[in-house]
């Protein structure tokens, strides 16, 4: 099934905004050739639309395909799709009110996902969504220790679903992370938050213990609403940076 076929109609623009979050996030360096980000499809909630097996930073809008909520391909077959579209068939399958999910091997999170005691937390603003710890997902837990740490079946999928539980993101033990979202802008955003807050947490390791903020201090949103002009702001710089319309 084509992208237009599958899209159909308001989620045409969808298609766009796709592409736009494969580039911008591609671009900006959180995307390597093996990370991918997805989005619900909003008029059928049990399938979601994915780019074939492709740099995310080289993604088309023909490059996007349709998935159902085992990480089969809706319609008739198509292109070599991404190996671990599973991560995201299993997060839409265990989260209704996730619209948007990227996995991706953040060079800034690795450390944290094999560290046996630093945890990713709260430290500076960019890093509201790490709460008082991100879990991390051990692939061996379950599935024992002869796995290439890649998610290959629906079944370990689901696994690393219920470890992110009701949060934004996960790691994955010595592989990388996922973060779900609202919509593929809160995603973006989130991703690049994660990325900052992990650096930031790094860099503050060298220099001693930190002030730690108020929960009343990261509670409160940058923005006075979430789809406020502050988000258009950064979707439009974003967009920009990574050469695509916003």
């Amino acid at each position: 099934m084509s992208a237009d076929e599958a899209a159909g109609g308001p989620s045409g623009r969808l298609v766009d905004e796709l592409v736009a979050a494969n580039r911008i996030l591609g671009h900006e360096g959180v995307l390597d050739a093996y990370g991918h980000v997805s989005v619900r499809h909003p008029e059928h909630p049990e399938w979601f639309l994915l780019s074939r097996a492709r740099s995310p930073e080289y993604v088309e809008a023909a490059d996007i395909m349709t998935f159902d909520l085992d990480g089969a391909v809706v319609g008739d077959g198509g292109p070599v799709p991404y190996i671990e579209r599973f991560i995201h068939a299993a997060v839409y399958g265990e989260r209704p009110d996730v619209g948007a999910v990227c996995h991706n091997h953040a060079l800034a999170i690795l450390p944290f996902s094999i560290a046996r005691e630093a945890t990713l937390h709260r430290t500076i603003n960019a890093a509201r969504l790490f709460g008082d710890g991100v879990p991390v997902w051990d692939i061996a837990d379950e599935f024992g220790t002869s796995t290439d740490l890649l998610v290959r079946s629906i079944d370990q999928g689901r696994a690393l679903a219920r470890r992110l539980g009701a949060g934004p993101v996960a790691l994955m033990r010595g592989h990388g992370s996922v973060v779900a979202g609202e919509d593929l802008v809160s995603v973006v955003r989130a991703c690049l938050d994660m990325e900052r807050g992990a650096r930031a947490q790094v860099d503050l390791l060298a220099l001693g213990p930190p002030v730690r903020p108020t929960d009343a201090e990261l509670a409160a949103p940058p923005d006075p609403s979430p789809g406020g002009p502050g988000r258009d702001r950064e979707w439009e710089r974003l967009c920009r940076r990574a050469g695509v319309a916003s």
